[in-house]
């Protein structure tokens, strides 16, 4: 099975952390249902360019954190994820990259005004981009 994960070589973000994050993502956004088997580890990393022991510990990094499970001898599956758990894990992480843009821009002395505007013209641009419609404020 392919899984569309994109690594960033020139990235200074850790390659597992990039390879977990992404696969999380696919996990939580539902892209990657409950009982869907992933790749064996070492195909993973193959196809990946990577590390069997990096691609392990993505696995036991997301089967820690309740995402996935392993049966030895069959393979690693995607684990059933409440609707609860997945709303927080879609908050969280979305929560984690709105602090960062709002750190950059006090760090830039961005007033809150212009963060916002700045916010609210990105958000409709992409909302418009992904035929989402219109976005009310």
């Amino acid at each position: 099975m392919w899984i569309p994960i994109q690594i960033n070589e020139n990235s200074a973000e850790p390659l597992y952390h990039q390879i977990e994050t992404q696969l999380k993502s696919l996990i939580v956004s539902g892209q990657l249902e409950e009982g869907t088997l992933l790749p064996s580890i070492r195909e993973f990393a193959s196809s990946l360019n990577c590390s069997v022991i990096t691609v392990r510990r993505v696995y036991q990094d997301l089967e820690n954190e309740g995402l996935l499970r392993t049966k030895q001898g069959t393979g690693t599956f995607v684990a059933n994820v409440a609707a609860g758990e997945r709303d927080e894990y879609k908050r969280a992480v979305v929560q984690k990259a709105v602090e960062a843009a709002v750190d950059t821009g006090i760090s830039v002395q961005y007033s809150s005004q212009e963060l916002k505007k700045l916010f609210l013209d990105i958000l409709q641009i992409k909302y418009k981009d992904a035929g989402k419609g219109e976005v009310q404020e």
